[in-house]
């Protein structure tokens, strides 16, 4: 993602504008410190935005884990 010092952000707003529009986020910093986030309003809301490998390390599936509870699952079901 495109940093943008705030005066050049000022100068050429109605481009920066108009690329966010097409999809094109950048940030608007200022003496090299990012202070927002220019994106689209059509983009997705965080809570909106899938997070793959959140819990990555933290769990583990257990190898036998497609074959859990087939016992009792067939006694249900009569086989």
């Amino acid at each position: 993602m495109r940093t943008i010092n705030i005066h050049e952000a000022k100068t050429h707003l109605s481009k920066l504008v108009e690329q966010a529009a097409r999809g094109e986020a950048f940030i608007v910093a200022k003496a090299g410190k990012p202070l927002v986030k220019v994106v689209p309003l059509n983009a997705p809301e965080p809570a909106q935005v899938r997070r793959l490998g959140f819990l990555a390390g933290q769990i583990s599936v257990p190898a036998d884990f497609d074959r859990m509870g087939a016992r009792e699952i067939e006694q249900l079901f009569g086989a």
